[in-house]
């Protein structure tokens, strides 16, 4: 029987939008090899400063932004985004 490593997960979010408010508008669900992956959440804002960027639990970011729960079937490798925070989510795999 072969035994599975369990994946590591990793969680990035822009502080800026718990503390000003904001709403999910880009997340990226990456692979980073090594069965890593992680998922990653912007607001709105054309820049983003690295220094913003937190690890939280992914039940933080749903209990934030609920419709962020849409996107749990995203596959490795995909990103979904949205124009308004009442837009639909669009997705398509990242070249």
């Amino acid at each position: 029987m072969e035994v599975r490593k369990p994946k590591k997960h990793s969680r990035y979010f822009d502080s800026e939008d718990i503390r000003g408010g904001g709403w999910i508008a880009y997340v990226s669900h990456d692979d980073d090899g090594d069965d890593n992956e992680s998922w990653q959440f912007y607001g709105n804002e054309a820049e983003v400063d690295q220094d913003d960027l937190i690890l939280v639990a992914l039940v933080e970011v749903v209990e934030l932004d609920g419709t962020v729960a849409q996107l749990a079937d995203l596959p490795l490798g995909w990103r979904a985004w949205r124009d308004t925070k009442s837009s639909p989510w669009k997705r398509d795999k990242i070249t």
